[in-house]
C-alpha cells in the first residue's frame, strides 16, 4: 500500500467503531497511509447501546450486559483504558414466570438445558411428563444430518415442548425477540447440533464438554455477565475519543454506492458524493440493501424479518415494593397470558445504578405475536409493565419517573436458512463489489462482542484487500 487510501465505514454503532478504531490502529502501528472515515445517519454512535443518567439512576436504553466468556469486548475495554471500571453482576438467580407463579430456573442449565440432572428433577417448573419428556434426550437415537433447521423444531425433537416453551424459549427468545420455530438452528447455536451429533444428545454432549463451574472465594459460582461502572454507553465514548480526529460524521446517510474504474462512490442524503477505495456496511440489511438494491444479489435481504422491541425502565422508592425478591430477574414463559417478555430487578442485578433506598425496573415488550405493542403510546406501554409487574410483585406506588425506549426493526431474524443466504450474498460481493464488506447484528451475531468480532474480521479483509490491489 504506497499510496494513500480511503474507507468508509457505514453505521457507527459499536461494530462501525470497533472497525474504525482497529483499522486505525492496524494504520498507526504498520504505518499504512489509511483515511479512515465513519458515517451515521442519526446524531449519536453507539447504535443500539446507549445509557441514561437520570436523578442518580443508570439507565440502559439497549444492552445492559456482557458475557463473560466472549473475550472480543474485553480487550476492546482494556485498549481503551476501561477494565478498572468492569463491574460483575450483584446476585445470580433469576426466575421464570410460568403458571402464574415465578420459578427458580434450574441450576446447572446450559441455555436452559439440563447439564445437572438433580436440579432439573427437582425443578418446579416442569410437570413430571415435561421431565419424563426432556429424558427422552438420553435414549432418542440422534437425528439424520440436516443442513438447517429451526431452534423450535430441534429443541421440541430432543427435549419436548415443555421444557422447550418453559425454559429454552424465554431464553432463546429474549437474546433473539424472535419466534424459535422460525430462528435457524445453524445460524444462531450451531454447538448444539453439533453436540448431538457427535454425542448421540444434547444433554450428553453438554455433560462432556461443558466446564466443571468453578467456585469463587465464597464458594458461588461467579456470574458469566458483567457491565461498566458508568454504563455501557462508556464503552461508546471511549472507542469514539479514541478515534484520529474528523473521523466521524453524523447526521450523515449513504443513500447509494456505486462502483467505478477506482473505488467506490457514495451519494450521501444531501446530494454529495463521497469517494472510497474499501467500503464496510455495519447497518441494518435493509439499509445494505437499499444502498446496492441495483445488484438483485442482494434482494434476499428484502425477506428477512426484523422485529421492534420496547423497554420501560421504572424508579420506585425501595418502599413501593412490597414483594420484593432476591434475584436479577425472571423470563416469561410463552404460555403466559403476560405482555410484557421480561424484567430486569436492576437494583439487584447492578446496585451500583440505583441511588440507597431506591429500586429500579426494566420490563421489555414486543414479542414476536405482539409487535403492536411497540407503537403504543408511552402511557399505554408502562400501564401494560405494571398492570403485568403487579400479578407478581404488589407495587403500592407510581413510579418516581418511567424511561420507555422503543428499538424498531430492530432485531434481524436468522430465518431457517440465513447462513447459506448470507455465504451467497458475501460470494456475489466478492465478484461484483470487492472491497465492500458486511459487518454487524443483522449478519453473524448480535450480541456485543459479535459485532466487535465482524468489526475485526472486516479490518482484516479491507487491509488484504487493499494491500493486494
Amino acid at each position: 500500500m504506497s499510496e494513500q487510501k480511503k474507507v468508509v465505514v457505514i453505521g457507527g454503532g459499536i461494530t462501525g467503531l470497533s472497525t474504525a478504531y482497529y483499522l486505525q490502529k492496524e494504520a498507526k502501528e504498520h504505518n499504512l497511509p489509511l483515511n479512515v472515515q465513519v458515517v451515521e445517519g442519526s446524531n449519536r454512535l453507539g447504535g443500539m447501546i446507549e445509557t441514561e443518567k437520570k436523578q442518580g439512576f443508570t439507565i440502559e436504553r439497549g444492552p445492559d450486559s456482557l458475557l463473560a466468556r466472549k473475550p472480543s469486548v474485553f480487550r476492546l475495554i482494556d485498549e481503551v483504558g476501561l477494565t478498572s471500571d468492569l463491574v460483575t453482576v450483584a446476585t445470580g438467580k433469576s426466575y421464570v414466570l410460568a403458571n402464574e407463579k415465578l420459578h427458580e430456573i434450574p441450576s446447572g442449565s446450559f441455555m436452559g438445558i439440563p447439564v445437572q440432572v438433580r436440579p432439573f428433577v427437582f425443578s418446579s417448573l416442569f410437570s413430571s411428563q415435561g421431565k419424563l419428556r426432556a429424558a427422552g434426550d438420553f435414549i432418542k437415537p440422534k437425528s439424520k444430518p440436516q443442513t438447517d433447521q429451526s431452534l423450535g423444531h430441534f429443541f421440541r425433537n430432543r427435549l419436548g415442548d415443555e421444557v422447550v416453551e418453559n425454559l429454552i424459549e424465554p431464553l432463546l427468545s429474549g437474546i433473539y425477540s424472535g419466534d424459535i420455530d422460525n430462528l435457524s438452528l445453524m445460524a444462531t447455536f450451531p454447538n448444539f447440533y453439533q453436540l448431538e451429533q457427535k454425542y448421540g444428545g444434547i444433554v450428553r454432549g453438554l455433560q462432556k464438554t461443558v466446564p466443571k463451574p468453578s467456585t469463587n472465594k465464597t464458594g458461588k459460582k461467579p456470574s458469566p455477565f458483567r457491565t461498566l461502572q458508568n454504563g455501557l454507553g462508556s464503552l461508546v465514548e471511549a472507542v469514539s475519543d479514541s478515534l484520529e480526529e474528523g473521523s466521524v460524521q453524523l447526521e450523515t446517510s449513504v443513500t447509494q454506492i456505486e462502483k467505478k474504474a477506482q473505488g467506490y462512490e457514495l451519494k450521501l442524503h444531501n446530494g454529495e458524493v463521497m469517494q472510497a477505495d474499501s467500503v464496510v456496511i455495519t447497518t441494518p440489511h435493509y439499509a445494505a440493501q437499499s444502498m446496492l438494491s441495483q445488484y438483485s444479489f442482494m434482494d434476499s435481504f428484502k425477506e428477512m424479518p426484523a422485529t421492534s422491541v420496547a423497554n420501560v425502565a421504572m424508579a420506585f422508592d425501595q418502599s413501593a415494593i412490597q414483594q420484593d425478591i432476591n434475584g436479577s430477574g425472571f423470563l416469561v414463559s410463552r404460555n403466559s397470558d403476560y405482555r410484557i417478555t421480561a424484567c430486569t430487578w436492576t437494583h439487584k442485578k447492578w446496585p451500583h445504578t440505583t441511588p440507597d433506598g431506591k429500586a429500579l425496573l426494566r420490563a421489555y415488550v414486543g414479542k414476536p405475536s405482539d409487535q403492536g405493542a411497540v407503537d403504543l403510546s408511552d402511557e399505554e406501554i408502562a400501564d401494560i409493565v405494571l398492570q403485568d409487574l403487579n400479578k407478581t410483585m404488589n407495587i403500592t406506588q407510581k413510579p418516581e419517573f418511567t424511561v420507555v425506549t422503543r428499538w424498531r426493526d430492530s432485531r434481524a431474524q436468522y430465518t431457517v436458512g440465513h447462513k447459506d443466504r448470507l455465504k451467497q450474498i458475501q460470494a456475489d460481493m466478492a465478484d461484483e463489489l470487492p472491497g465492500v464488506y458486511l459487518a454487524g447484528a443483522s449478519y453473524e451475531g448480535l450480541g456485543i462482542p459479535d459485532c466487535i468480532d465482524q468489526g475485526e474480521k472486516a479490518v482484516e479483509n479491507v487491509l488484504d484487500y487493499l494491500k493486494a490491489k
